[in-house]
């Protein structure tokens, strides 16, 4: 299933595409997409059945944009947004980092988390806003030590597209770890939508593509990633408990403007970064000013 959440800032609404693309109204059925929601069998199927039946109310025939409607993030209440750094192999090498001998983790705050189509805020003082494609893996049941990659992959309700925004001189240059570069407002598009897991039958096997005002910067594959879904899942269980709702954004490949020859072509306010991952849908953000 493609499940999302339409509305206002603030008063999105459950939704989900059925099977000829039209968006239906979730709201009669359950309160909202979160992790309660996809830790709970029974309503998950409540929602299959509901979504078979025909019987939803529609809310947009084909794109919901062009009816108006805003798509929020296709996940409300975020426990916490675990991120791995230099995952594939093509992007380590033109950063000029040696390959990982474990995935580097770091963490954004679930308030960077907005909308696919949401502008994203060029931070005061910053001279390096830098754009990242990235798969987002959404947890769907307590993970918690795990043994193996199928029980990694069990733990997993869905994915989505993520754009992980960085600022690499906060991230970089300003002392400390990553965290200045990575928790600006805005900084975590995600969506349009929560693809369910059993509609990804190998997250090893995606496409991943950015555009920057119509060019062409970011064109990779999962199957390039040096640690691969289920050995991210599985490793991070380890370090910290992953809870329904939580979200992983598993790392970018190559084509960063940090990763580009002089003079790097950085954001700036009025750039428009479109972006899309084969069966997850696409993203658009216009950049303004903080």
């Amino acid at each position: 299933m493609k499940l999302l959440r339409v509305g206002p800032v603030g008063a999105e609404s459950p939704a989900v595409f059925d099977r000829d693309g039209v968006l239906r109204d979730l709201s009669e059925v359950v309160p909202d997409i979160d992790g309660a929601l996809l830790a709970d069998d029974a309503a998950m199927d409540r929602v299959r059945a509901a979504v078979e039946g025909g019987d939803l109310p529609v809310l947009a025939a084909a794109d919901p944009a062009g009816d108006g409607l805003r798509i929020g993030p296709p996940l409300a209440r975020i426990g916490k947004v675990v991120c791995i750094g230099l995952n594939y192999h093509d992007h380590a090498s033109e950063t000029g980092a040696a390959i990982p001998a474990e995935p580097i983790i770091f963490m954004k705050a679930p308030d960077t988390v907005v909308g696919p189509d949401d502008t994203v805020l060029v931070p005061r003082g910053s001279v390096k806003t830098d754009w990242e494609v990235e798969l987002a893996v959404v947890i769907g049941a307590t993970a918690r030590y795990l043994e193996s990659d199928e029980q990694a992959l069990a733990s997993v309700a869905g994915y989505a597209v993520a754009h992980d925004v960085s600022e690499r001189e906060f991230q970089i240059e300003r002392g400390g770890q990553w965290d200045k570069g990575k928790n600006c407002e805005t900084f975590n598009p995600l969506g349009p939508w929560l693809v369910t897991a059993d509609e990804v039958p190998d997250p090893q096997a995606l496409g991943l593509r950015l555009w920057v005002n119509g060019v062409v910067k970011q064109n990779g594959s999962t199957a390039d990633q040096i640690f691969p879904v289920a050995e991210v899942v599985r490793y991070v269980s380890q370090f910290m408990t992953l809870y329904p709702g939580d979200v992983i954004n598993t790392g970018t490949p190559a084509g960063v403007a940090m990763g580009q020859p002089e003079p790097k072509p950085y954001l700036r306010a009025g750039d428009v970064v479109e972006l899309e991952i084969d069966g997850l849908g696409r993203q658009r953000q216009q950049l303004k000013d903080a």
